[in-house]
């Protein structure tokens, strides 16, 4: 049976607004891929990769995509001897306004696209050579030729 309106309103009010502040063992994450049955693999800011589980009240309501932040509870499944390193508490649908916050990992940055492209030694949106660099280049390669013999 599916959840009421109600309820499925009440989650997604939620999860658009950050809380003013995450408890000591609450961590934003970054979805890195579903592992299938409402697991998910995350990376936290520190590099580490947790697989954690995702509760039933976001289940068939919200859905994580690939690079999108949650916030993860690593204590909520300390008591269970498995594999899962926490529980989902939270999802960062309105990333926009969760960067503003303090608490946000700074490891997280939105990078520029220039940053992102690489170093400037990428030929990623520069212009070929021109005619002249490449007659320079041959006559500079003739001379050299002349003179090696």
């Amino acid at each position: 049976m599916a959840p009421s309106r109600r309820k499925l309103h009440e989650t997604v009010e939620a999860t658009l607004t950050p809380p003013n502040t995450l408890a000591a063992s609450q961590v934003i994450a970054r979805v890195l891929k579903a592992e299938g049955n409402n697991l998910y693999s995350v990376e936290l800011p520190s590099g580490a990769k947790l697989l954690v589980e995702l509760p039933a009240r976001f289940r068939s309501t919200i859905w994580l995509k690939r690079g999108g932040f949650v916030v993860v509870d690593t204590q909520a499944l300390a008591g269970r001897d498995n594999k899962l390193g926490g529980e989902i508490t939270n999802v960062v649908r309105d990333e926009r306004q969760w960067r503003k916050e303090s608490y946000w990992p700074g490891e997280f940055a939105k990078r520029r696209a220039v940053e992102a492209s690489g170093s400037d030694t990428s030929p990623l949106g520069k212009l070929p050579p021109s005619n002249e660099d490449d007659e320079e280049r041959a006559r500079k390669a003739e001379e050299e030729l002349g003179e090696s013999r």
